[in-house]
């Protein structure tokens, strides 16, 4: 294998500040920005606007929204009906 092609692989802590939490990933990103961790080292630092922890899809709140509105297309084409069998 050649040498010197390789990015440097590292451990990186990830920031979503939309949800506050932090993850400790293996990444090669390049980084400026260091943080001390809980284990007493300094790691290379990144924000992220969106991750695991706040994105639709993973919260479960993409179904809810999806849910909602199926059930307003149907009232909206089908309109309500009373339980009595009016019609």
């Amino acid at each position: 294998m050649r040498n010197n092609i390789h990015p440097n692989y590292r451990t990186v802590v990830f920031h979503d500040t939309s949800a506050d939490q932090y993850f400790l990933i293996g990444s090669t990103l390049e980084t400026n920005q260091t943080i001390d961790w809980q284990d007493g080292k300094t790691y290379p630092y990144r924000t992220i606007e969106i991750s695991s922890a706040s994105h639709p899809f993973y919260t479960g709140k993409q179904r809810e929204s999806q849910l909602e509105g199926r059930v307003q297309n149907f009232r909206r084409r089908y309109g309500t009906r009373s339980a009595k069998g009016n019609k």
